[in-house]
């Protein structure tokens, strides 16, 4: 994806996000994925990354901003059990 293609969803995905109630949880997951895609993006790009490196990070900001969405809808947070597991238990 071009630059600008990719820049022009990093900031209208938390745009619109803000300006509306996600009814389903499918629509603010792919609003999360869309937001963390370009914000990955964008952030492997001003370090400098090469290409193979923004892909990456790319996707990982797409899973990550998918999960923060599905757990701020299911109310629930991950904690760590100290030994690199964790569990999961409502927010406080």
């Amino acid at each position: 994806m071009s630059k600008k293609i990719l820049l022009a969803l990093a900031f209208a995905a938390p745009t619109l996000a803000a300006c509306t109630t996600m009814s389903t949880t499918d629509t603010s997951t792919a609003f999360g994925a869309a937001a963390g895609a370009g914000l990955g993006y964008l952030t492997a790009d001003a370090l400098g990354s090469n290409d193979e490196w923004k892909v990456l990070a790319t996707l990982g900001g797409a899973a990550a901003g998918s999960m923060v969405a599905k757990n701020t809808n299911s109310a629930t947070c991950a904690y760590s059990n100290g030994d690199g597991t964790y569990y999961t238990a409502p927010c406080p």
